[in-house]
């Protein structure tokens, strides 16, 4: 295949894409969560319940999977808007 007729496959293929929407919420499950206390992975996040207020940030309660074996919860604050 010819770089012109490469360059032509990815423009047709291109406009059959669409945009991927991601929420903080996916994109914090599967990030490890590391603290002096518990290290492990993030498996679930929400929106806090009782939102912990942060200028510019947003709150959420992620479940963690301890490296140790075991679950706990923690609050995180994300900076959102820039």
């Amino acid at each position: 295949m010819s770089v012109k007729n490469a360059k032509l496959v990815a423009i047709k293929e291109r406009k059959k894409m669409s945009a991927n929407v991601y929420s903080i919420e996916n994109l914090l499950v599967g990030k490890t969560y590391r603290s002096r206390s518990v290290e492990g992975e993030i498996i679930s996040a929400e929106k806090h319940p009782h939102a912990v207020w942060y200028e510019g940030c947003e709150s959420y309660l992620v479940e963690i999977r301890k490296q140790g074996g075991g679950y706990t919860y923690r609050t995180l604050a994300v900076k959102v808007g820039e």
